[in-house]
């Protein structure tokens, strides 16, 4: 039985370390492109749609989703995007026209405001959502734009300083 066994324990050590091998080079985050998901909610919201544009090197879009697929005139629309920061970190902007958004009141009910920054011309509330982490918003209008993630500040803030509207 011994026999039997040495050789099909080898072949499966030979399989794990062939598949080790092969995958070590391979990059796990995959990239998404953003922009049609973008044009499609500024196509369809019925406010000036705004997203970061123009990020340094080393952030990474890995999620785009809006609701403006289903939205009909006078619909709110919510578009969300999220990166994958230079450090490794998650950082996920939001806008949206529906304060009762799942998107928006996830992040912001419970939080705790410490203050305003102005972030690429513009003032912004910093909070601390009830996860502990960094939330930079600003509502006007009726809409709302919030920045959040687990990265750290500085990586926050840049996103928030690439929000420009759609089309600039």
């Amino acid at each position: 039985m011994l026999r039997s066994l040495v050789p099909l324990v080898l072949i499966c050590l030979a399989l794990v370390g062939w598949m080790s091998f092969k995958q070590s080079g391979v990059d796990p985050v995959r990239e998404v492109d953003p922009a049609s998901t973008v044009q499609l909610a500024a196509a369809r919201a019925g406010y000036p749609v705004v997203a970061p544009s123009g990020l340094p090197d080393g952030y990474r879009p890995t999620s785009a989703r809006t609701d403006a697929g289903t939205a009909e005139a006078g619909d709110p629309v919510t578009l969300e995007i999220g990166y994958l920061t230079p450090s490794a970190e998650f950082a996920g902007f939001v806008v949206s026209d529906e304060a009762r958004a799942d998107a928006v009141t996830g992040v912001l009910d419970g939080a705790e405001e410490q203050g305003t920054v102005g972030l690429g011309g513009r003032t912004w509330t910093r909070g601390t959502t009830e996860r502990g982490e960094t939330v930079f918003f600003r509502v006007a209008d009726g809409v709302t734009v919030l920045v959040t993630g687990s990265a750290p500040d500085d990586e926050l803030e840049a996103v928030a300083t690439a929000v420009r509207p759609v089309g600039d």
